[in-house]
């Protein structure tokens, strides 16, 4: 497998907002079975997220809570068939996407090698 970390976490943030979009057009259609398979994914998606967080980071609660209050608002947007929470978490999913991808494209660039315009000779 050549995907690294950071690609697999980007898949999984990409596939979270896939599945919420999903919801949101399946709610509006009141297809509820399709909604619900949809938000159950993106609900177990969250949780494997929150259950592969490194602990000794105190960053890591600050996710976990973050991961709980979007499987709440997924909750909530199934029991209410209201696609308001799912509108609103989605956006919020993206952005934390998007700081992730910055955050890894920035420490790529500060692992790489720094090359010596000096010439040995």
């Amino acid at each position: 497998m050549t995907m690294t970390r950071a690609d697999m976490l980007l898949k999984l943030y990409d596939e979270t907002v896939k599945q919420l979009h999903n919801g949101v057009h399946f709610i509006k259609e009141k297809d509820m079975a399709s909604a619900d398979k949809c938000l159950q994914k993106a609900q177990n998606i969250l949780q494997y997220l929150s259950s592969t967080l490194d602990r000794k980071y105190p960053i890591s609660n600050n996710l976990a809570s973050l991961y709980r209050f979007f499987k709440d608002q997924i909750m909530a947007a199934s029991i209410h068939r209201d696609t308001k929470p799912l509108e609103s978490i989605t956006p919020m999913i993206s952005e934390l996407r998007d700081a992730f991808a910055q955050a890894d494209k920035q420490l790529r660039i500060e692992q790489q090698p720094q090359h010596s315009s000096e010439m040995i000779g």
